[in-house]
């Protein structure tokens, strides 16, 4: 059966990132650095790699600077090119022109409504989601994972991880239903942030999603759920028994870099599986754990 590619990516990145206050009161939650390149550069790469052309962020105010980091720096590159040097660590920072879109979430609603600003530009087509403080790193990347398993069962598909089941309130989770292989589940239910007792399972969201352009019909209409807001998770659960819905477990790394805790693990972990990082890095680690014994 031939389907619709997946050529079009919606990256919300208009949250205020309170978490990270005062750091991200001038600063976008999504141009902290993980060492040397921000978290929105790690969700483009990982976009990219599976075959996306057209990126659209959903922003809101003061959040310039992140479309600002893919234009092209005349400025720096000539002063870089002028002291002789290399101008390839900013490859990844180029968007070829008219592939990166904007529109704006004038209100802060939600997920499930910041996704439904993007309906006009998604048009009729099957598209990805990319949360960027959910960092996920393997080999291929997780959204190149989701599109192999989309070109096999096609609908709806969304990245799942196992949890421990005391976190599970904190997630939106799946009821599981037939397990078509080792890393393909059915999925029957959706719960967003359920208590830990009613919880379908442990095997929550995990910010990387492939869905069909209907999801944004059943937006328009969506009553605001967990937290006061317009949940992405409660109407992809209307949509279950119209489409179909698989959950991919991801082989590889996720972050959670919405957390300060998750945030350091991450840097430290991609450090030290940098060749030019690493020693430096397990010298620092030693001494520390040292210092604190």
């Amino acid at each position: 059966m031939i389907r619709k590619p997946i050529r079009k990516a919606v990256f919300p990145v208009a949250g205020l990132g309170t978490r990270f206050l005062p750091a991200t009161k001038a600063i976008p939650k999504e141009m902290l650095p993980i060492i040397d390149r921000p978290l929105i550069q790690y969700a483009v790469d990982e976009a990219r790699e599976a075959g996306i052309e057209q990126l659209i962020f959903v922003t809101g105010r003061g959040k310039t600077s992140i479309v600002e980091h893919f234009d092209t720096a005349f400025e720096l590159e000539a002063t870089m090119a002028g002291r002789g040097k290399s101008l390839d660590v900013l490859d990844a920072t180029r968007i070829q022109p008219g592939n990166l879109v904007t529109v704006r979430q004038q209100v802060p609603l939600g997920l499930g409504h910041a996704i439904w600003c993007a309906r006009a530009i998604v048009g009729d087509e099957p598209f990805a989601i990319f949360l960027p403080d959910e960092l996920m790193i393997g080999t291929p990347g997780c959204m190149k994972q989701m599109v192999e398993a989309y070109n096999e069962v096609g609908g709806n598909l969304i990245s799942v991880l196992e949890v421990p089941e005391d976190e599970v309130s904190s997630y939106g989770v799946i009821k599981p239903g037939a397990k078509i292989s080792p890393s393909l589940t059915e999925v029957i239910g959706l719960v967003e942030k359920p208590r830990r007792e009613d919880a379908p399972s442990n095997l929550i969201i995990s910010g990387r999603y492939i869905l069909q352009p209907e999801v944004m019909r059943t937006l328009e209409d969506q009553g605001k759920g967990a937290g006061g807001e317009i949940q992405l998770t409660d109407a992809m659960a209307r949509m279950i028994g119209t489409q179909p819905f698989h959950a991919v477990t991801f082989a590889g790394r996720r972050y959670d870099c919405g957390s300060k805790a998750g945030f350091v693990e991450a840097t430290l972990e991609l450090a030290l599986a940098r060749p030019d990082m690493a020693d430096d890095v397990r010298v620092l680690i030693r001494r520390l754990a040292a210092e604190i014994d």
